[in-house]
């Protein structure tokens, strides 16, 4: 696994228990970051720490990783299962995405959500 795998394992497991500090370190302070959930587009690591604050007033989210691939222009490829409850426990959705980073001085610079298209290797 490579270093960039084992940060962005690193900053599921910290969105998925709620630790936006861990998250954010991981972003680089400009990141461009999607809006999945109310659409548009969020810059910078305030604005993230903004927007899933809000989210998770009104729902539960969770992503788990399931598998990575290098793209050739060096941004980084994720398979990911999403859940998503609402406060009482309901399920809202349950499927597979994929997401797109691209980094910058260490840190993710900017993430893409695609549908999944191609099976990518399993971690």
């Amino acid at each position: 696994m490579s270093d960039r795998e084992r940060a962005l394992d690193r900053m599921y497991t910290a969105f998925n228990n709620r630790d936006i500090e861990t998250v954010l370190a991981l972003l680089h302070p400009e990141v461009d970051w999607p809006n999945g959930w109310e659409g548009g587009r969020i810059l910078g690591r305030d604005g993230v720490r903004d927007y899933w604050t809000r989210q998770w007033a009104a729902i539960d989210p969770a992503v788990y990783p399931l598998g990575y691939r290098a793209e050739p222009d060096g941004r980084l490829a994720v398979e990911v299962r999403q859940r998503v409850h609402d406060l009482e426990g309901k399920l809202l959705f349950d499927g597979i995405v994929q997401h797109v980073y691209r980094f910058r001085d260490g840190l993710v610079d900017a993430m893409e959500i695609e549908k999944a298209s191609t099976k990518l290797p399993k971690k």
